[in-house]
């Protein structure tokens, strides 16, 4: 009930008044039935942004942090984010990832839409990563089709660190979707695995226009962030 009452009472006018949105592609969502939503993920508002302008609920698998953390405020971010039925997800090590996959799965087999951001994490430069390979895993197991979506402009009213965002104009465009019933029964080959998500992420990267990056985002963040601490080091 909270869900509905956040979307069509409180947070969907109040963005769609400030953000203005352009939606494109929406007919290609489907009015009924399973299906994954695979998105870019530019911004901590892209958790509301997309949410507030779909017919249908979406579940999102959220990263564990946001239901973790301490304080009144860790509280309450947890409240919020359990209440609009997102599900937590530890994102360490591979027994983690199998979790994400259970979730995932249990959404779709009640007939949802699942949001996923498959780079894993918030782009940091606003660049597109490379994506891990458990959308596919989910799509071929519950046999649903993948409905990619990029988020424009998110980037540039709120990038990673900062807690207001800018009020700017976005854009939320969805592709056409992706049927992957070629590849059924090869949800343990990792090469079909591997093939299923670059077919996704560059899905993706044509409607976002984005510069693509054949790495990892949470590499590259690693690395920056060592190397931030070796430059104090030696300062």
């Amino acid at each position: 009930m909270f869900y509905y009452v956040l979307k069509y009472v409180l947070l969907g006018p109040l963005l769609r008044l400030l953000f203005r949105p352009r939606i494109e592609g929406l007919e290609h969502l489907p009015a009924e039935g399973a299906a994954i939503v695979a998105g870019n993920h530019l911004s901590f508002s892209d958790h509301f942004l997309m949410p507030a302008i779909i017919r249908r609920r979406i579940t999102f698998l959220a990263k564990a942090e946001y239901f973790t953390g301490p304080g009144i405020k860790g509280r309450l971010t947890a409240a919020f984010f359990r209440s609009a039925g997102q599900i937590p997800v530890d994102r360490s090590g591979k027994e983690a990832g199998q979790a994400a996959i259970r979730e995932g799965l249990k959404v779709l087999g009640r007939n949802e839409l699942l949001g996923i951001y498959p780079e894993g994490t918030r782009s940091h430069d606003g660049r597109l990563y490379k994506g891990k390979v458990g959308v596919a895993v989910m799509a071929l197991k519950a046999g649903v089709r993948v409905v990619p979506c990029a988020m424009v402009g998110t980037f540039e009213i709120q990038p990673p660190g900062q807690v207001l965002p800018r009020i700017k104009r976005v854009t939320v465009r969805f592709g056409e979707p992706l049927d992957f019933s070629r590849y059924a029964g090869m949800e343990n080959e990792k090469a079909a695995l591997r093939a299923v998500t670059d077919e996704i992420m560059y899905a993706i990267l044509r409607l976002s226009g984005q510069e693509y990056v054949d790495r990892y985002a949470a590499e590259v963040k690693a690395e920056l962030e060592a190397a931030k601490k070796a430059s104090r080091r030696r300062g």
